[in-house]
């Protein structure tokens, strides 16, 4: 795992009327600030990739469908340094994932519908937080396999 990233499993309430997807709390350890919620929806096949933030915490979980996430580590002094992570969030093994500023992130979505990724960022955003590459820059050492 990358240096920084944390998985910290979700509550998911189920019964005949639908569910109920907890995200985020003040009171967990977890939390560090507010800065705001957006709702990301990827077309199944469509990568979103790559960006970095500066500053900012990102809180990921998937609240429908199935999404790829992949996280590449190029900070100076990392134990981590030159690694990449692939994690698969769903509703069906629902959990957060906790990115750090400086981390490469990117996903796709891997379903067959829309999938909707929902983030609970630490600062609002701002295009002098973000960085941004093309998912297939050379200098990120994946391949996006998109499977049809």
């Amino acid at each position: 795992m990358i240096e920084g990233v944390k998985i910290t499993p979700l509550k998911k309430i189920d019964d005949d009327r639908g569910s109920v997807l907890h995200m985020m709390r003040k009171d967990s350890p977890i939390f560090k600030s507010f800065g705001e919620i957006y709702f990301s929806v990827a077309i199944p096949g469509k990568i979103k990739a790559w960006h970095l933030h500066k500053e900012t915490f990102l809180n990921y979980a998937c609240i429908d469908g199935t999404i790829k996430l992949v996280l590449f580590d190029d900070r100076k002094g990392s134990s981590t340094k030159n690694q990449k992570q692939e994690i698969i969030l769903s509703t069906k093994n629902y959990f957060l994932v906790t990115v750090p500023p400086l981390i490469w992130n990117g996903f796709v979505n891997i379903g067959k519908t829309n999938a909707i990724l929902a983030n609970c960022s630490t600062v609002p955003y701002s295009d002098n937080e973000i960085i941004r590459k093309s998912p297939f820059d050379n200098n990120i050492p994946y391949k996006w396999v998109i499977d049809k």
